[in-house]
């Protein structure tokens, strides 16, 4: 199990409940060091003073904030610590809301709560089967490392999640990112959804990382003093899609086929004409709209 990152208690209202923060996720990626390539030496950074060009050790370096590009102003620890913070000991529980109101783009790394001794234990249990029943998160704010964040706790499993939120300011906004102007017909939605269902749902533990794969491979290879394994290259991407359709149609008899189903001819009551016909007489004919809902079930 890994170290807690910090410790003190979750509140709301008058209920307190001692916890320990543990990390939830791992960084498995891979890291490098870097080298002189003529000679392999490793390459090492100091921290030089520009004004007098000395090498400074750890205790010597303070921070201050850049007003200006001419103007830095120091900032103590000691300043920074005395500043008022009433989440500095405790995650503080502002609001319960329903889990859907908050948008996945707010969530960042999450952390495990666990119960600090046994008289957190009845008060844990009794905030996991209340958020649990509800299906609610609850809102919450604390501090870490000189900053107030925002949080969201949660049940996953048998444990409550801390998962950072991001505050409103930090999320951008995609207003002019999505194209405008396009029309999209009922049929083409109902084989998009038909592609959707075709390819269907898997357990996500099954995915591995190729690339993390490939670069162990290589690292493992060239330490036994061995080339670099040949590895094929990826397809290259289709070309311009002309009629989108034909494209969600085939693409569906491949996804079928590759779950080990029978592909079939006609996966939809779909009309046999052109894209451009079929629009048309959907103009023409709203009677029709019936087929169309058939073909999107």
């Amino acid at each position: 199990m890994p170290r807690p990152v910090w410790s003190g208690a979750v509140s709301f209202g008058l209920v307190t409940i001692p916890i320990k923060v543990l990390p939830a996720t791992e960084d498995h990626s891979i890291t490098f060091r870097q080298i002189h390539t003529v000679d392999s030496g490793r390459i090492r950074y100091r921290k030089v003073c520009e004004i007098d060009g000395q090498v400074l050790e750890q205790d010597e370096i303070g921070r201050a904030y850049e007003q200006s590009k001419d103007q830095l102003v120091p900032v103590s620890d000691q300043e920074l610590d005395e500043l008022p913070l009433p989440t500095a000991k405790a995650i503080g529980v502002e609001a319960f809301v329903p889990s859907e109101l908050l948008d996945p783009i707010r969530f960042g790394r999450p952390y495990f709560l666990q119960a600090d001794g046994a008289v957190a234990s009845k008060p844990y249990v009794l905030l996991r089967e209340a958020l649990q029943r509800s299906d609610k998160i609850a809102v919450a704010k604390f501090s870490w490392h000189n900053r107030e964040r925002l949080g969201a706790l949660r049940v996953v499993g048998d444990a409550i999640v801390l998962q950072v939120l991001h505050w409103d300011d930090e999320i951008r906004s995609a207003e002019g990112l999505a194209p405008t102007g396009v029309e999209i017909s009922d049929s083409e939605v109902g084989e998009a959804m038909a592609l959707m269902e075709a390819i269907g749902p898997a357990d996500i533990s099954q995915y591995r990382d190729q690339y993390r794969d490939a670069v162990e491979a290589v690292i493992e290879a060239k330490a036994a003093g061995h080339a670099p394994p040949e590895t094929e290259a990826p397809a290259e991407p289709a070309g311009r899609v002309v009629d989108l359709m034909a494209a969600l149609r085939d693409s569906v008899q491949a996804a079928k086929k590759a779950r080990g189903e029978e592909a079939e001819a006609e996966v939809h009551a779909m009309p046999t004409k052109k894209t451009a016909g079929k629009k048309k007489a959907a103009k023409k004919a709203p009677a029709k709209k019936t087929d169309r809902k058939r073909s999107a079930s």
